[in-house]
């Protein structure tokens, strides 16, 4: 491919008719054009409208948008089937890309057909925007609105950032940045779990040179994404996977190896953008190359999960064209950071239970974040052990990243999200989380000093904000450091699957009411994006995990020859063979676990549901492992 003769990317300056009119025209090759809202689900919308015709119709394109079947997109409670009006309207501010089917080329020109896919708003009945995008293009918005009104009303702040007066202010900057990691294989392999873990172990994989398949299809990834102006920094080998294998044809195959691309931060919305175009290009691109891509967060059981740190800063713009920094203090070496980034990460830290309902979404995230692993599980963050020795702590939930020499770098690391969360969502909360802290350390007059002794309070001291029970800050591993019921105590306890995650929602309603300001996250959408979680959770529980744990338990057969075995094999296939009747086996007085699981979703009792899917997590990993052990004594 010709990548110089290619269209990828129109920026927000060119977004006229006129100039977007020339543009296609000279492309050929962009032979669509699709509208891309995104739903509470995180799922983006795709039809293909034919250029010819956007081009004709582009003024009624921008003013009107395309309808869609509301019904048919994740918008529970909000479009019904009786009142299913919804509009996709582009959104005219943010970077458009284009789209390329490697496997529709244009002739002669050897260019793959194009889509200009354009980002846009969802609209319900003429009047509302809803979804994810809308929600965190409206969080934008508040945010700055109510970061100006705190700045204006508590001046003496701005001392620590060496801002003079609110007058020099001209408008407040919000950045966002997300460090994608997958896995990649070969069609129909399957994970060898002992090699993979003993490999990971090994630390045989992490940042060591790709080959083969995986090489080439990285490089032309990174090169591709390069040309969309994203500012590719970097694409390595991640902790997880095994070494592939040279087959006789003298290609690698039985190829299993987890890899991350990272490029520079944007604007929030267009970073969440960007996001969801990166993902698409690396799917298409390796599996031209033979090789499927997984965004899940623990594609395999007992090995390191695919994360998906999401970074976030905020800045102000001066009227002399200045960036200032509103986390980083003027004194690097004085202050971690100042009050408006102490308060920041506060917020985070005392409001982190209802931003979960949005990060730990799905049985996948939450299957990642458990001990170990580098997954965060407990509510703590980590500054470091002092302003010149930076954290690197990869134990908390969320990291304070700063540089002493280039203060503008300094932002909030978020580490429990996963690839297959939806990033709108949670960036929206994690930035109104942070407004209620910054709110409440400016109103209370705080200073560097006095936030850094709250944030390191022991567990049963009382505080202003956060709270008494509760400790915040371990500079320690905190897996070493302490054991599960000392985490749980200290820490607070995760929630183990999806229906307890969205029932802290109910459970911390002042919490909640937090999500509220601004009207962003009205009873209504969070009504809605309950439905829509706890319906996927149930429906994937009911129909695809107990379905693939009874094959497990199919799997795990009797292996030993009667005439060859030693008491040691009997009793070992006695233990795997009572823990697989149990689970899944139903007599007449005494049904399975998984038929007691699939009858309390049937009826609707998701709390019974939800405890025995804990119950049943824990004896699936029992088996997994006595089965292991009985096997591995037979000849």
């Amino acid at each position: 491919m010709e990548l110089n003769k290619m269209l990828f990317t129109i920026p927000p300056e060119e977004h006229t008719v006129e100039k977007i009119t020339e543009i296609l025209g000279k492309h050929p090759e962009v032979k669509f054009v699709s509208l891309v809202g995104v739903d509470l689900g995180g799922h983006d919308t795709d039809e293909k409208i034919p250029v010819e015709l956007f081009i004709k119709d582009m003024e009624q394109f921008f003013q009107q948008g395309v309808q869609t079947d509301g019904s048919s997109v994740v918008l529970p409670k909000i479009a019904a089937l009786n009142n299913a009006k919804v509009d996709i309207v582009p959104d005219k501010d943010v970077n458009w890309y284009v789209d390329y089917n490697f496997q529709n080329v244009l002739q002669p020109s050897g260019i793959p057909i194009g889509t200009l896919r354009i980002p846009a708003f969802l609209v319900h009945n003429d009047t509302a925007e809803v979804g994810s995008r809308s929600m965190l293009h409206q969080t934008v918005q508040f945010f700055k609105e109510q970061i100006l009104e705190l700045l204006k009303k508590h001046p003496y702040v701005l001392s620590y950032m060496g801002i003079d007066s609110f007058d020099e202010i001209d408008s407040v900057l919000m950045t966002g940045a997300t460090e994608l990691e997958f896995w990649v294989k070969t069609p129909d392999d399957k994970a060898d779990r002992e090699q993979l873990s003993t490999s990971q172990e090994l630390k045989e994989q992490y940042w060591q040179r790709t080959r083969g398949s995986v090489r080439t299809a990285l490089e032309k990834t990174l090169t591709f994404l390069d040309q969309y102006g994203l500012g590719v920094e970097m694409g390595h080998k991640e902790v997880g996977g095994i070494k592939a294998k040279l087959g006789h044809s003298g290609q690698y195959d039985h190829i299993m190896e987890q890899l991350e691309i990272d490029w520079k931060y944007s604007t929030v919305l267009q970073s969440a953008d960007n996001e969801v175009h990166v993902r698409y290009v690396v799917k298409d691109i390796f599996r031209v190359h033979g090789l499927d891509v997984t965004f899940m967060a623990k594609p395999i059981e007992g090995v390191a999960g695919s994360g998906e740190h999401t970074h976030m800063g905020v800045m102000v713009k001066l009227k002399n064209g200045k960036i200032v920094n509103l986390f980083a203090p003027t004194d690097m070496k004085a202050h971690f950071m100042t009050p408006i980034g102490f308060g920041a990460l506060l917020g985070i830290l005392k409001n982190y239970e209802i931003m979960e309902p949005f990060i730990a979404c799905t049985n996948d995230a939450l299957d990642r974040l458990q001990p170990g692993f580098e997954a965060p599980v407990c509510v703590v963050t980590s500054l470091g052990l002092s302003t010149e020795s930076p954290s690197r702590n990869r134990t908390v939930l969320v990291g304070l990243v700063r540089d002493a020499e280039n203060p503008l770098s300094t932002r909030f690391e978020l580490r429990s999200p996963c690839p297959k969360n939806n990033t709108y969502l949670v960036m929206a909360t994690a930035y109104l989380a942070m407004l209620d802290g910054i709110r409440t350390v400016l109103e209370a007059g705080k200073t560097p000093e006095e936030l850094e002794k709250s944030l390191s309070k022991s567990c049963e001291a009382d505080d202003f904000y956060l709270e008494k029970g509760r400790a915040y800050r371990s500079e320690e591993d905190v897996y070493q450091a302490y054991n599960e019921e000392e985490r749980n105590r200290m820490f607070g306890k995760a929630p183990s699957t999806v229906w307890e995650s969205l029932c802290r929602l109910e459970k911390y309603p002042e919490k909640t009411n937090v999500l509220r300001a601004g009207g962003i996250f009205d009873d209504r959408t969070l009504e809605s994006y309950k439905e829509a979680v706890r319906a996927q959770w149930a429906m994937e529980l009911h129909n695809r995990i107990i379905p693939n744990t009874m094959n497990l338990i199919r799997e795990c057969r009797k292996r030993h020859n009667d005439a060859e075995s030693t008491d040691f094999d009997l009793l070992n296939w006695s233990k795997v063979q009572e823990l697989r009747v149990y689970l899944g086996q139903d007599k007449i007085a005494k049904k399975s676990l998984l038929t007691r699981i699939k009858k309390a979703l049937d009826a609707e009792d998701y709390q019974t549901a939800s405890d025995l899917q804990k119950e049943m997590q824990v004896l699936v990993k029992e088996l997994v492992q006595m089965y292991s052990e009985y096997k591995k004594n037979l000849f």
